[in-house]
């Protein structure tokens, strides 16, 4: 387990630069949070060491984003995903298998469906509106399983 404390989207940002050093094809990176805690700022981080060049969004309405890098990112938002027929439909087991890295924003929604091996990443509300705790787990946590 390793945590640290952003007090800003630069320093939420370069967590998961450092954390896209560790990956390889077939991770699945699986992020938890609050709206606004930081997820997508994270991915972008995430996705600049993967080098991925163009501007990473949250996919909200596509469901994914597929980004070009020194390996590929997959970006799932599943905030709108309700069930396992809503998740087979997003392509998700598919790219599973891909050639990527796959980082999941909003996983509660999906966690029984994420592999054993998932990072996990929980980022927290800090002291202040600026500040968060970034923990990252490899594995399932005990207590998270569905």
């Amino acid at each position: 387990m390793a945590a640290c404390i952003s007090r800003s989207p630069a320093d939420t940002e370069q967590a998961g630069e450092q954390l896209a050093q560790e990956l390889h094809p077939g991770d699945v990176v699986a992020l938890f949070g609050n709206l606004g805690a930081g997820k997508t700022q994270f991915i972008r981080g995430l996705a600049r060491g993967l080098g991925v060049t163009d501007p990473v969004s949250s996919p909200t309405f596509a469901i994914v984003h597929a980004y070009r890098g020194r390996i590929p990112l997959y970006h799932f938002d599943m905030y709108r995903i309700s069930g396992w027929a809503d998740l087979e439909s997003t392509g998700f087991f598919d790219y599973l298998e891909s050639d990527g890295v796959c980082a999941v924003e909003w996983s509660e929604n999906i966690e029984a469906a994420l592999p054993e091996n998932t990072v996990r990443v929980q980022i927290e509300p800090g002291a202040d509106a600026d500040t968060r705790r970034i923990t990252i787990l490899r594995g399932r946590k005990e207590g998270h399983k569905k």
